[in-house]
């Protein structure tokens, strides 16, 4: 790692972990929080939970987890030009998704609206949330305590977005919402290399699914640019290898804007310490050119694929099983493991959307056929 900026965070400088432990003695605060990450349960079970495509769908489609990898590797990446806490950027990379549902943002959204119909106490589903709340508490390794005892600052950086409303119940970690500041930088930069990692990886799964087609991405500018000098350079180039190429142009792009960009704020600023940068506000961003290309693609991505019919018929599944499984526990809490049973409704509401949003695609859906289907499941 090289020598880091004064605006970065340093694992010495932690504001510590919610419960005391000896310092490790081979590697830093934030490797040891990384390391915990890749250890869960709950990291595992994002090698089987959907991104867009269901599992089932294709073996090469990326998941949760290989999502996680990407960002992560984006984020080492924009850590190092920067000189920013490589650990600590690596370590909120790896656990931003740690509280996902089945089914993606599909599993997400039904699990909200089930949530709140049933009380305005339950508080809704927010998958950020549910993420510091495996951290927090629903890990279960060690003897001393629940979770994974994270640093403040790797826990911080996991709560990417949070309601006013929930932010008050979090103590020191959901002050920064309260008080409209921003997170560090580390967190800021591993919330950009998420968005390069899941725009770009989107425009391959979408291809390679046959629901999007090169034509189509032509009409979007950075797609259309960087493939033209792809097949100017190589105009023999099969098309997968020119598609593959194209995309790895797009990340280096956006990956040299945010350096370039984030780089010029910190030196306009020239923050004295991390503290300082993270008062200065948002200070990692794309160029405003760049910017807008990446909104076009969103948009795009928005209504041509994760609009596309075929999706939608998954989504639309996707959310009936989530429903269903809810609903079905709800009503007889004793369909549920013993663990999950609470005497107080808005606790069991909370524990049957714990149950839920650990569950992977595929255990969703055998769940839901063992509750609903006759037959060999008896």
């Amino acid at each position: 790692m090289s020598e880091l900026a004064v605006y970065a965070l340093r694992s010495e400088s932690s504001r510590g972990r919610r419960y005391a432990e000896p310092a490790p003695g081979n590697r830093s605060e934030f490797q040891r929080d990384r390391d915990r990450i890749v250890h869960a349960s709950a990291f595992r079970r994002l090698e089987y939970k959907t991104q867009v495509f269901i599992n089932h769908e294709g073996d090469l489609f990326r998941t949760r987890l290989t999502h996680s990898l990407e960002v992560a590797q984006i984020a080492r990446v924009l850590a190092r030009s920067l000189r920013l806490n490589e650990d600590l950027t690596e370590a909120i990379a790896l656990a931003h998704d740690l509280g996902h549902t089945p089914f993606g943002h599909a599993g997400q959204d039904e699990l909200n609206a089930c949530l709140r119909e049933f009380s305005p106490l339950a508080g809704g589903f927010e998958h950020n949330l549910q993420s510091l709340r495996v951290v927090d508490e629903l890990e279960e390794r060690y003897a001393s305590f629940n979770g994974l005892n994270l640093c403040f600052e790797t826990r911080e950086g996991i709560l990417k977005h949070c309601s006013l409303t929930h932010a008050k119940l979090l103590g020191d970690v959901g002050q920064r919402f309260i008080d409209r500041t921003q997170p560090s930088l580390e967190a800021q930069l591993a919330n950009l290399a998420d968005e390069i990692a899941y725009n770009n990886h989107d425009i391959d799964d979408g291809l390679r699914s046959g629901l999007l087609t090169v034509d189509q991405m032509q009409t979007v500018p950075i797609f259309a640019r960087h493939y033209a000098q792809v097949l100017q350079a190589w105009p023999e180039l099969a098309p997968r290898r020119a598609i593959a190429e194209t995309i790895r142009r797009m990340i280096n792009t956006l990956i040299t804007d945010v350096t370039a960009t984030t780089s010029a704020r910190l030196a306009q600023v020239a923050p004295a310490d991390a503290e300082v940068a993270r008062q200065s506000g948002p200070l990692v961003a794309f160029s405003d050119a760049l910017r807008q290309e990446a909104d076009t693609l969103k948009k795009f991505l928005f209504e041509n694929l994760y609009r596309h019919y075929q999706v939608m018929r998954m989504t639309n599944k996707a959310r009936r099983i989530v429903r269903e499984l809810f609903t079905a526990f709800l009503q007889e809490p004793r369909l549920l493991p013993p663990d999950y049973r609470h005497g107080d409704p808005v606790n069991q509401a909370r524990a049957i959307s714990d149950y839920i949003a650990g569950m992977t695609d595929r255990f969703a859906i055998r769940e839901h056929h063992r509750l609903f289907q006759m037959g060999d499941q008896l």
